[in-house]
């Protein structure tokens, strides 16, 4: 079980790489309005998605977390649907409003914040 859960995490890191990387390499497009949401940035945040509701089944069946992880998971969910959310309305629009690469940026960032400082025990 400990092999699969280090592949899933290895995998959701991988999204996390492919949907800031999706992100990142347009930062000289959102000067000229010409960004787009890349296949990069769709394939990570449902790579994200997947690996993260593998991993929560696992850790389910074989710790039984208490609380601080239901709420610890919840906001992780909130903030990866919201990205998803975004990036599915907009896939699309040949050109993105200005607004949406800098709040898919920051909800990522928040997502790798609250992945890293979350309650002990979770």
């Amino acid at each position: 079980m400990d092999i699969l859960m280090n592949i899933l995490l290895a995998l959701h890191i991988i999204g996390v790489a492919s949907l800031l990387g999706g992100m990142l390499v347009q930062m000289k497009k959102m000067k000229t309005g010409e960004t787009t949401i890349l296949p990069a940035i769709m394939h990570g945040a449902w790579t994200m998605l997947a690996t993260g509701l593998i991993m929560v089944g696992i850790v389910e069946m074989k710790w039984g977390p208490g609380a601080d992880f239901h709420i610890w998971l919840a906001i992780k969910v909130v903030i990866l649907l919201a990205i998803v959310a975004i990036a599915l309305m907009n896939r699309k629009k040949t050109k993105l409003a200005g607004w949406v690469l800098p709040v898919l940026m920051a909800l990522t960032v928040l997502n790798i914040f609250v992945a890293v400082f979350r309650p002990q025990g979770s």
